[in-house]
């Protein structure tokens, strides 16, 4: 893999988790009021961000798939959109956007235990450390969770499941799909997944959709939609395919630490959460964790590998 492609990789992954970042904080106030069902934001991410993939389609060429890969993705579609999404937007209104950031950072970790399970990457001790002091980490935000008078609620130990699932499923998804995601172009891939996802999902949020008034719902929500649709669906849905055809799950992964970078600081300028020893305390454990299983010995030894 040349170095342009792999610049294009680390850009790609760059932009998409930073997108990631803001969308926490979207994706807290678009959700909050509970004035549309959770599945049935998914179901219109699907819808839209699917019909853009397949518009862009017919302007490239086509590209075959291979029968026996159909299933494959449909899989890929389960576990890396549904999934991943539908926990995300069912857990983000019972957390805090600091907490549910700290959470995401986790990614490189559910990253190697993937890679331990499915190509036999080994563990080592200094991995197993640091895969215990983010643990910790994660158990002390949940029994010293605080609320913020005036700003943010506190976070639910059903908050903080949930967005430890969204990430552990999205992480499996790059781990376990990386050949089928390398074998085709981003848009053929994404027009598929998109459309597996959306035929599950409508006959389940039809209903909610329909009886969801839509009058009521303020001008900046449907502001917040849109960006959930387009930037944080379409765009980055577009660009994480296009980073993992170039470098590996776990690099695409280790660019998760721009989403709590800029989650905290937007989070706490807009007044939805604020910075507490407490939560200072676990994120330093979570990402101390994190960085030992980063640059672990075997972590650096298969450094050259799909770079």
């Amino acid at each position: 893999m040349g170095r342009k492609d792999s610049i294009i990789g680390h850009a790609a992954a760059l932009v998409a988790y930073a997108i990631f970042g803001f969308n926490i904080i979207v994706c807290k106030d678009l959700t909050s009021g509970h004035l549309i069902p959770p599945l049935g934001i998914f179901t219109l991410r699907s819808l839209v961000a699917g019909g853009l993939f397949w518009l862009v389609s017919a302007f490239i060429p086509k590209e075959k798939i291979d029968r026996k890969d159909y299933i494959r993705i449909f899989a890929a579609s389960m576990l890396g959109f549904l999934t991943c999404q539908v926990t995300f937007l069912v857990g983000i209104p019972y957390i805090t956007p600091m907490d549910c950031s700290i959470l995401t950072a986790m990614s490189p970790i559910y990253t190697m235990i993937v890679a331990a399970l499915v190509i036999k990457e080994p563990i080592t001790m200094k991995k197993a450390g640091g895969v215990a002091i983010s643990f910790i980490g994660i158990i002390y935000l949940i029994v010293s969770r605080v609320a913020v008078p005036g700003g943010a609620t506190e976070s639910t130990p059903f908050g903080i499941f949930m967005i430890v699932l969204n990430s552990l499923s999205f992480s499996m998804y790059l781990g376990i799909f990386k050949p089928l995601i390398s074998k085709y172009s981003a848009v053929t891939f994404m027009k598929w997944i998109f459309l597996f996802s959306a035929c599950v999902a409508t006959p389940f949020s039809l209903k909610g959709l329909v009886a969801t008034d839509w009058a009521a719902i303020p001008s900046i929500q449907y502001a917040e939609l849109a960006y959930l649709i387009i930037c944080a669906t379409f765009v980055t849905y577009f660009l994480i395919p296009v980073s993992q055809k170039r470098i590996r799950p776990t690099l695409v992964s280790m660019y998760s630490y721009v989403q709590p970078i800029i989650a905290i600081v937007v989070s706490i300028a807009v007044g939805m959460d604020e910075l507490t020893w407490q939560k200072v305390l676990a994120a330093g454990m979570v990402f101390g964790g994190v960085i030992i299983v980063s640059y672990s010995r075997s972590a650096r030894s298969n450094e050259g590998i799909s770079e």
